[in-house]
């Protein structure tokens, strides 16, 4: 794993964007595996003032994003779908057939899981996935004891994965207990994959990245089976390392 060390934030948000675009104008109908949160906020809006400032175009960009909250419709405040045309789609020349996202409203959700599977290998895979890591060590939703043979699937969130995405919502009530979410085999079929990491509530989790085996109850540690990780992360992630 390639370990790219910046001061903050607003850095770790520059560095990433500027490595992303350069890959879309080498590379102009890649597919771009998208994530949500916080912490790829920075990123989506450094690409959107490159679009703006460069002409960086995505028209012949497919993008698969990770996982979407079951339960919740596209047009919900607190989707995934929303946050995505919010933070990025509506701020790009992106053709909205190319952008995929599960369908957690979905009436059969392990024929949605099976679609979903389909659907990325059907665009020929992901060029470059980009993913958080959650505190206790999920990717995607992918909680601790997920097999790292899964593929696309429905999962139960962890109490400490609720109280995080909790602060998008009202109250910890409000968020919904399940998802859809890829799996880690389907992340690890990704040919380049960004980590990114910042804050010092991130920072024991990229220790134990780094400082412990592979294991299925910290599913992060199954990016060490991959050829081509790079994890961009500020000084507070990287305080432990």
């Amino acid at each position: 794993m390639n370990i790219i060390r910046v001061s903050s934030y607003e850095e770790m948000s520059i560095e990433a964007g500027k490595r992303i675009a350069e890959k879309v104008r080498s590379n102009p109908s890649m597919t771009l595996g998208l994530a949500t949160g916080s912490t790829p906020q920075g990123v989506y809006h450094y690409l959107i003032k490159d679009y703006e400032n460069n002409g960086t175009s995505y028209q012949n960009i497919k993008s698969i994003n990770l996982d979407e909250y079951i339960g919740l419709q596209a047009t919900d405040p607190n989707s995934y779908h929303y946050f995505m045309q919010k933070n990025l789609f509506n701020h790009i020349d992106i053709a909205s057939n190319h952008t995929h996202i599960p369908n957690g409203a979905a009436s059969n959700l392990a024929e949605e899981c099976r679609r979903y599977e389909n659907l990325i290998n059907e665009v020929g895979g992901i060029d470059l996935q980009i993913l958080g890591i959650g505190q206790n060590g999920h990717i995607g939703f992918n909680e601790p004891g997920t097999a790292f043979s899964s593929r696309t699937h429905v999962v139960s969130l962890a109490k400490n994965t609720l109280e995080a995405n909790a602060r998008f919502f009202a109250n910890v009530a409000e968020v919904p207990t399940h998802a859809l979410t890829m799996g880690i085999a389907t992340i690890l079929d990704s040919k380049e994959i960004f980590l990114l990491a910042s804050g010092t509530e991130k920072a024991e989790a990229v220790a134990q990245l780094f400082n412990e085996g592979i294991r299925e109850d910290f599913p992060a540690s199954a990016l060490k089976q991959h050829p081509n990780v790079t994890i961009l992360a500020d000084d507070d992630a990287l305080k432990y390392i």
